[in-house]
């Protein structure tokens, strides 16, 4: 790799990085506070948080890798001509062409990463993540016995603790009332009491010490009192429903299966999705390729200008790309159109528009595909400024 390829990589690298770190990062921070919220609700272990974020950070690199992408070339590019080391490359007689040589290495290799996160990584992690949710709701994390609360176990039993120490090792306060088959209850104070574990996976056996038990029962003149120093009450878990397999369609299906379910599928809706969504996600991975002359055509900005317009545009533009393909491809996995066309016509109009930007900028002389923007996005911050409350008591003070 010769020398001008090496710096173009370290211009790149830095802003390709950190834009993505960032920006999975605030997507993170965002789910996170609203995921505390959930499982605290639901009585969960904290532990499941951090594990429901890891099996949504696939989804978020989805759209993070084509942003970074994007920013670290745009960035690169811009700091080249605003230091005016581009027209150093372009007067040595280097075309647009030769300096895209290392962000296209670029591209390639995040267009890899992204297919196996989007193809196969990403629909595996979603539906661990609504594993876990569908564990947190049912109480099959550990979520059914909350400290303060009565808690009924199946039908016949209830149970009160009120503080739970040592993860849940160490209980104090412990109420039970549970009903047998026969039409008795059994009523259960005690001072204290743990959990064991038993051979058999559906019991288990709570051992209380120093309390009270009351049986009753109909032919019992009274109930029945017993002071105890151990006692241990077996406790039939409750079943837990069954969390559905994984489903060989749409957003839990990898490329594979959705290529043999759009093939072979029962109904026309099942063969639909699967079409959608296998072209969404190729659609989203191809248009990388358009990133790097789209970089290149707004990061470069006119002539004594240093205006950051075209890196905001750089973000709408993607963001705008990925929303349209979402609803085109929801649009067509109700039927309403061929995903061919839903998929793939709003991505030749995209590559049409990039291909334009680059080619004035790269072929026309003087060209410059957002100028017009830049030169009305001037003018009005210049209206701006001039009318802001400091400025017109600075001017007026003058004029006096």
């Amino acid at each position: 790799m010769k020398s001008i390829d090496r710096y173009m990589a370290r211009l790149i690298a830095l802003p390709l990085f950190s834009t993505l770190i960032l920006a999975a990062m605030l997507l993170v921070l965002d789910r996170m506070l609203r995921l505390f919220d959930f499982v605290a609700t639901e009585g969960g272990p904290v532990s499941v948080v951090w594990r429901m974020l890891a099996n949504l950070l696939p989804e978020y690199l989805g759209l993070g890798i084509p942003i970074g992408l994007m920013l670290g070339i745009l960035l690169a590019f811009r700091r080249l001509a605003t230091s005016s080391e581009l027209d150093v490359m372009r007067g040595v007689g280097m075309s647009y062409g030769r300096l895209l040589r290392v962000p296209y290495m670029y591209a390639t290799a995040l267009a890899l990463l992204n297919l196996a996160i989007v193809g196969y990584v990403q629909p595996k992690a979603r539906y661990a993540y609504e594993q876990l949710r569908f564990e947190l709701r049912t109480g099959a994390l550990g979520a059914s016995i909350k400290v303060g609360e009565f808690t009924k176990l199946g039908d016949r039993m209830t149970l009160r603790i009120e503080q739970s120490r040592d993860d849940g090792r160490q209980l104090s306060g412990i109420f039970v009332h549970a009903q047998t088959p026969k039409g008795d209850w059994i009523g259960v104070t005690a001072q204290h009491g743990r959990f064991l574990a038993t051979d058999d996976p559906d019991v288990i056996i709570l051992r209380l010490s120093n309390g009270t038990l009351v049986h009753n029962r109909s032919d019992f003149s009274v109930p029945r009192v017993l002071s105890f120093n151990s006692h241990d009450l077996p406790i039939n878990l409750p079943k837990f429903e069954q969390f559905r397999v994984r489903s060989g369609l749409s957003l839990e299906a990898t490329l594979p299966e959705l290529v043999k379910s759009g093939r072979s599928a029962q109904t026309l809706h099942e063969r639909d999705a699967s079409r959608a969504e296998f072209h969404f996600r190729m659609a989203e991975i191809v248009s990388m390729f358009l990133l790097p002359l789209l970089a290149v055509a707004l990061g470069v900005p006119p002539k004594r200008s240093t205006s950051a317009l075209g890196v905001f545009l750089s973000i709408v533009m993607i963001v705008t790309y990925h929303k349209v393909n979402q609803y085109a491809a929801s649009v067509a996995q109700l039927g309403g159109i061929d995903p061919l066309i839903a998929l793939w016509v709003p991505f030749l109009m995209f590559a049409g528009l990039v291909l334009w930007m680059y080619r004035t900028i790269a072929y026309v002389p003087g060209g410059q595909p957002i100028g017009a923007l830049e030169r009305v996005a001037g003018k009005a911050w210049k209206a701006v400024v001039r009318y802001l409350p400091g400025r017109r008591r600075h001017r007026t003070e003058a004029a006096a």
